[in-house]
């Protein structure tokens, strides 16, 4: 209906004015003459004057409002661009900012452990059997990476130990892995135990820190970092959380379970350790 009016609404309007016009000369010509006809015709005339009135009055307001609506339309359209590209601005914001924070906090790293020399790397694939076991990474062998490599992220915390290495790819066990094994340390009490993943715990997203004295006196709460010994892994690095504590089947050592402190399922980037001081 809009578009009818906007395509013919002219002729309409031109045709009511020439009726207008019309019955108006008639009535004059024939009044002057012929006074009962010219009566007549101006009785019949009026009601069609004031019906021709209304429709060129309801015609305009249909053009103001046609007029208005596309006028507003088009401002909307101009509104929505305008508030895409707010959108596009303020996501770029939110990536620089997560950028540059992510690049002081690898500064700080830098300052405290001068000791390492990284690798960055992008995470190209998760683990493919729909849990968190690996990651791999965009680079491998000529960028130096080698198998036993420990992987964090820009805070200090441990990802995982390179499992195996391509030319430009590698694959990384995490934390949460079977294959995981490294030393751990208590950072409140100093007490050092072994850090294992176990397929079970896996799927709960713990790990376990085992071969504890039965009297080890940890608690929920406590932090485990990496202890360094043997000289395989950095020491210091960030593993996770004890959750809860308890012995082996035997009763012969104790055990405490850890969440781990990284996210593994909102990693993007992470950081090789290829070389670093040997604290034993």
């Amino acid at each position: 209906m809009k578009k009818f009016f906007r395509d013919n609404g002219l002729l309409l309007l031109i045709a009511a004015v020439l009726l207008s016009v019309l019955i108006t000369v008639c009535s004059n010509l024939f009044g002057s003459k012929i006074d009962p006809l010219g009566s007549v015709l101006n009785t019949l005339a009026t009601p069609v004057r004031g019906g021709i009135n209304a429709v060129a009055g309801w015609m305009e307001s249909v053009y103001d409002y046609i007029f208005r609506y596309e006028q507003m339309d088009d401002e909307l359209t101009q509104l929505r661009r305008r508030v895409a590209q707010m959108e596009d601005e303020l996501r770029q914001a939110q990536y620089e900012s997560k950028e540059n924070q992510r690049l002081r906090r690898l500064l700080e790293l830098r300052e405290k452990r001068r000791d390492f020399v990284f690798e960055s790397a992008q995470i190209n694939a998760h683990g493919t059997r729909g849990w968190d076991d690996t990651l791999t990474l965009s680079k491998g062998s000529s960028s130096g990476i080698a198998v036993g490599d420990c992987i964090i992220t820009e805070t200090g915390v441990l990802v995982g130990i390179v499992g195996q290495v391509g030319l430009n790819w590698a694959t990384v066990n995490t934390v949460l892995s079977p294959d995981t094994e490294l030393g751990g340390q208590v950072v409140r009490t100093g007490l050092a135990g072994v850090l294992s993943g176990e397929l079970d715990l896996m799927q709960e997203g713990l790990l376990k820190l085992g071969y504890l004295p039965l009297d080890h006196g940890l608690m929920a709460g406590d932090e485990v970092i990496t202890s360094g010994r043997g000289g395989v892994y950095p020491a210091g690095l960030v593993v996770g959380t004890i959750t809860q504590t308890g012995m082996d089947e035997a009763g012969l050592s104790g055990y405490a379970m850890v969440k781990p402190a990284v996210r593994l399922d909102s990693l993007a980037q992470v950081f090789v350790i290829k070389e670093f001081d040997i604290v034993e």
